[in-house]
């Protein structure tokens, strides 16, 4: 996996949400945390921390705060709970299906990954992540790069997040930005279903087709 090209790595990175639970070597979490810590920071603050969680009943009591949050989640998200009802095999349907098997199974992952970024006591922003989602997407790649599967979750800061803080004693002026469950996965990757560059991108001004 080492020698994967680059683009492959970013054309096959996927969500992988069925994994096996199988361990993850140190040395290949030690890997997909060094690529973590190459990422742009603000003013080169570098304020983010990683809790490496491998502990089983740790890992139990995050998944069942993650299993009520995602509940919680479609109960108030319309979009997601008409997703449960969409037809067998719609692209709807198997994002959710996903998702749901996530959320019963979290802790079922041999390590539960949180990117967390301090916040020196002020409010969360729309730019707050700047310093933090860099490294959660290096850790992303860096795990397809070594065949560990993963996805970026945040259901837990929208309803437990304090909870989830609390378990760990995370410090109240820390934000746990991201809960990712590593694991080797269950299925296969592959390139993600994605809108075209054509659809998406502009040139110069908004609506005007890019033509590169």
């Amino acid at each position: 996996m080492d020698g994967m090209d680059f683009f492959d790595v970013v054309g096959t990175q996927r969500a992988m949400r069925r994994l096996k639970p199988d361990p993850i070597p140190p040395a290949v979490i030690r890997r997909i945390l060094d690529a973590a810590i190459c990422a742009p920071s603000g003013g080169n603050r570098q304020g983010w921390a990683f809790i490496v969680v491998q502990d089983a009943s740790l890992r139990g009591k995050i998944g069942a705060l993650y299993r009520e949050s995602f509940m919680l989640l479609l109960e108030h998200a319309p979009a997601y709970k008409a997703a449960t009802t969409a037809p067998a095999g719609s692209p709807d349907r198997k994002m959710i299906d996903s998702a749901l098997y996530l959320a019963d199974h979290m802790a079922a992952a041999p390590v539960l990954l949180l990117a967390c970024i301090g916040t020196d006591g002020a409010r969360p922003g729309l730019t707050s992540g700047a310093s933090i989602y860099p490294a959660v997407q290096n850790i992303l790649l860096a795990a397809r790069a070594l065949g560990i599967g993963s996805t970026l979750t945040t259901v837990h800061h929208r309803f437990r997040h304090d909870e989830v803080r609390s378990l760990l004693g995370v410090p109240n002026d820390v934000e746990v930005a991201a809960l990712i469950p590593l694991g080797y996965p269950s299925g296969s990757f592959g390139r993600p279903p994605r809108r075209p560059v054509s659809e998406v991108a502009f040139s110069d001004r908004w609506g005007a087709r890019f033509e590169g």
